[in-house]
């Protein structure tokens, strides 16, 4: 909406600008009176005031009125002192300030318009251009607030406001002693609603969410208990798909964590959106201040990383912070940069795991695993980095890393006239999304002339399904490069057989959790059985992964698939041992 409409628009714009809190500051208490009267004749209702020119500035920052009307020559401290110290104090942009004062000379209103004034009116005002002006005060105030204060998808205060708010209630809670808290609500796996949908759809899911959220709030029984004059509840968006809740009393956690419940309960009712009915679900961080936090960013810090651990924990639930998550952030942290210099400072090792060819007991290949040789902690297992790799953006240069290491392998087992096995590399969903894997594969083949014949690539249902079209020219320009593909983990994602005849695969990998539940009685590993069945019928190979009893390759020889790989076997080693234990002529 125009500011001009604003000032002269519909009912409801002037029933919003009627609403505004007007402040006075005026040594005369008669002129505050007689001002009072007349705005309460034109509508307005919420009237503050002072005749103490010293009480002006606390009395500010308590009640944060949205135009003040200030007269300049006081005695104690002067209109012009006030301004200074509102611009000191960072609240000239937030409250706009109508000077008004018995002084028409042209130097005392340029003074105070370069102090900031917004509007000057002399003594004694009109009571009609008084209420003009400050009705266009108000309506330019809400444009500029509606521009730099709300979110325009959702409406919502953005996270300037929420922060400004924030800020509040933490100077309330200091001079109360009353407790609060902030809820950090972050939609679970959202990318993925607008990787299917597009950010069209994914828009509709977050203006939904938004109004749920808002109408939860205010029937939540913390919410009820709270009185009209107390600090209200209030919700921001702070990023594309996370909000924030302001509760500014919330007396215990019981309070926060039934808030937390409702939200939690209303945000996983089903969504529409591009004729689709979508199940989202979210995670909530919580910190109580001033418990977990003095300033507006520790607290929301805090209650971030509450979030987070919220969604590792397992999604669709809600966690408080403690000083336990703040240390397990900055290992994280610690961890992160450590493992940003690893790949910069070849500290990462390649682990091999052979693959076994069934019916003959040979070792034909091996899976390349990747392994963190840390300078004091010594080997760290992928399960501890590859996840943190994947949150902080390096698992793409990581995952370049693992590739070029196990083709320079290659080269080097040919060069040392040993039998060259096919060595299977995973490739993560982010390298694969990433737009550039094709060149970069082809770059890195050129670069060290590995055979690409002795290459599989593996990835995971998933990856390939997720844009289906896409993804089925960039495997066959794969194929056509000569490397082989894999789908591995099968089983744990579409759990459908129906489509790999669309793609140019190679060989299936069985997840270990299908052959874990084989252990030698009858009617066990039916899945399995099925499994290979049906990837035969598709002319695909079937690797079995996690084989560690005679049971399981039993059974496995016994359905007829291809391969295993497992502890019985081996463990994966480093490439001198793969070597001398499987590739001696």
């Amino acid at each position: 909406m125009r500011m001009n409409e604003l000032a002269t628009g519909s009912r409801e714009d002037l029933k919003k600008l009627l609403g505004a809190l007007v402040m006075m500051v005026d040594d005369e208490p008669i002129n505050i009176e007689v001002t009072q009267i007349h705005l309460e004749d034109a509508g307005y209702t919420r009237f503050v005031s002072t005749s103490d020119s010293k009480a002006a500035l606390q009395m500010l920052a308590d009640q944060r009125p949205d135009v003040l009307l200030l007269d300049l020559m006081m005695p104690g401290m002067s209109g012009f002192e006030i301004l200074e110290a509102m611009e000191k104090a960072n609240l000239l942009k937030d409250v706009p300030t109508i000077v008004l004062t018995s002084s028409t000379d042209a130097t005392t209103k340029l003074h105070a318009l370069e102090l900031g004034a917004t509007d000057f009116l002399a003594k004694p005002v009109d009571p009609s251009e008084l209420v003009l002006r400050l009705r266009n005060t108000l309506a330019a105030k809400a444009y500029r607030d509606r521009l730099a204060n709300y979110d325009l998808l959702t409406g919502l205060p953005n996270r300037h406001t929420f922060m400004d708010r924030l800020d509040w209630a933490l100077g309330h809670s200091d001079r109360t002693g009353t407790r609060g808290a902030v809820l950090h609500v972050g939609v679970d796996d959202f990318r993925k609603v607008n990787d299917a949908l597009g950010p069209a759809a994914g828009d509709v899911v977050l203006q939904d969410l938004a109004h749920r959220l808002e109408q939860a709030l205010r029937k939540t029984d913390t919410v009820g208990r709270l009185g009209e004059e107390g600090p209200q509840p209030s919700l921001s968006r702070i990023s594309g798909d996370e909000f924030t809740i302001l509760l500014p009393q919330a007396p215990t956690s019981d309070d926060a964590e039934r808030v937390a419940l409702r939200i939690l309960e209303v945000a996983a009712l089903p969504f529409h959106a591009s004729h689709h009915e979508l199940s989202v679900t979210c995670s909530i961080g919580i910190a109580l201040f001033p418990a977990d936090g003095a300033t507006p960013d520790l607290v929301i810090k805090n209650a971030g990383a509450a979030m987070r651990f919220a969604k590792e924990s397992g999604k669709h639930t809600s966690r408080f912070y403690s000083t336990e998550l703040n240390a397990r952030a900055l290992q994280k942290l610690s961890m992160a940069n450590e493992l940003r210099r690893a790949i910069e400072q070849h500290e990462l090792r390649l682990f091999y795991q052979p693959k076994v060819e069934i019916q003959s007991g040979l070792v034909i290949g091996a899976e390349a695993l990747v392994r963190w040789q840390h300078p004091e902690r010594g080997l760290v297992p992928p399960f501890e980095f590859i996840p943190l790799a994947e949150e902080n953006g390096l698992i793409v240069p990581l995952g370049e890393w693992v590739l070029r290491d196990a083709c320079r392998q290659l080269v080097a087992w040919r060069a040392a006239g040993l039998r060259v096995p096919r060595i299977a590399v995973n490739v993560s969903s982010h390298q694969f999304k990433e737009g550039r894997f094709t060149e970069i594969l082809k770059a890195i083949l050129a670069e060290t002339a590995a055979d690409p014949q002795k290459l599989t690539l593996e990835l995971t249902e998933g990856v390939i399904m997720e844009n289906a079209a896409a993804n089925l020219e960039t495997l066959s320009e794969i194929k056509a490069m000569g490397a082989k593909l894999s789908i591995d983990d099968f089983g744990t994602g579409y759990s459908s057989l129906s489509y790999l005849h669309k793609f140019p695969l190679d060989e299936l990998k069985i997840d270990r959790s299908f052959i874990m539940e084989i252990k030698g009685a009858a009617g066990e590993g039916a899945v399995v059985t099925a499994i290979i069945a049906m990837a035969h019928g598709l002319n695909l190979s079937v690797v079995a992964e996690g084989v560690e009893t005679e049971a399981q390759l039993g059974f496995l020889r016994k359905q007829g698939c291809d391969e295993f790989q497992g502890y019985l076997k081996s463990k994966p080693i480093p490439a001198v041992d793969f070597a001398a234990s499987f590739l001696q002529p």
